[in-house]
């Protein structure tokens, strides 16, 4: 069975998964799902149980994953009678993996942060496999009581995810709502095209790369697709500088993760968030004196960035 939320003993903390994929990646935090203790999020069903009652994780540490991430059980999970989270299904699948059936119906732009307090030496005795992290923790911004799917997140890579395993269902992403900012729309709406980029402003553009150009500092992902702008085609690109990147909290995974995209030859999509392409006359490399036209953005925020495998777009 796939869970959107565990619980988290060390944080004290109901997470989602892209939470735990945050974490994880965080160079400012001290955080390895694989010595963490996940429980089920169902608060009767967790207490009625010692620590050794765990959920496992899929997908939690995997830079460039392409089955969708979740919580499932082990081996030797269980629940008590009643409990939310129990299903008649059989341990997941790998058909299981190919969905994210819990859609966000906000992100939210602002980090979740958390704040870790002094351990407490009684867990620390009863976790012996997580010596370094068993201290507890809470969050600055959002509260942690839902016992169902998370309604908003702040990880990005959700409603992607959201969006790319569910993108032959265009029912259902014309009938989920998500809002950004003041900004609320359907996802079959928010997830704009390349393309399509002058329709509408302030949505999750996405498309096909065609290249990524490496300036060993820098950055610049060139699309597939072109806007027609005026009667003519123009290209359009997205540019990463280096101070972006250097100074990114999750740097190393994001270096991984751009580096990996150069050098496979899988088909690769780039979704963004937070700045609209403009128009801009560039100079042309043969004939400096002459320019020509593309539309281009600096990508201001790499949370609100993505570029990853999206097999169910292939060909879109």
């Amino acid at each position: 069975m796939k869970f959107d939320l565990a619980y988290c003993l060390s944080l004290d903390e109901k997470l989602s998964i892209y939470d735990v994929r945050d974490l994880n990646f965080d160079e400012t935090q001290a955080f390895d799902s694989a010595r963490e203790h996940f429980q089920c999020p169902n608060d009767a069903c967790r207490l009625a149980f010692d620590i050794t009652n765990e959920l496992g994780t899929f997908n939690a540490k995997n830079v460039n994953y392409v089955r969708t991430p979740h919580f499932k059980n082990l081996p030797g999970t269980r629940h008590v009678e009643g409990c939310p989270y129990v299903s008649a299904k059989a341990s997941a699948t790998e058909s299981d993996d190919s969905r994210e059936e819990h859609f966000p119906s906000e992100l939210l732009l602002s980090r979740r942060q958390y704040l870790r307090k002094p351990a407490d030496p009684i867990v620390t005795t009863d976790a012996p496999r997580d010596g370094s992290s068993t201290s507890s923790a809470v969050s600055a911004n959002e509260p942690s009581t839902r016992e169902s799917a998370p309604d908003k997140t702040t990880v990005f890579a959700h409603p992607v995810e959201c969006f790319v395993s569910n993108f032959d269902d265009k029912d259902l992403l014309k009938r989920m709502p998500l809002k950004i900012g003041e900004h609320t729309a359907p996802y079959a709406s928010f997830f704009k095209k390349i393309e399509y980029l002058q329709d509408n402003r302030g949505l999750i553009y996405w498309g096909k790369i065609k290249q990524i150009k490496d300036y060993t500092q820098s950055f610049r992902i060139d699309f597939e697709k072109k806007v027609w702008f005026e009667k003519r085609p123009y290209s359009v690109n997205v540019y990463l500088s280096k101070k972006l990147i250097d100074t990114y909290r999750k740097r190393k995974a994001f270096l991984e993760e751009i580096k990996h995209a150069i050098d496979t030859e899988q088909e690769l999509y780039c979704f963004f968030y937070g700045v609209t392409p403009e128009l801009k006359q560039v100079p042309s490399k043969k004939n400096p004196e002459q320019t020509f036209g593309v539309f281009s953005a600096n990508i201001e925020n790499l949370d609100h960035f993505i570029v990853r495998q999206a097999p169910g777009l292939d060909g879109q």
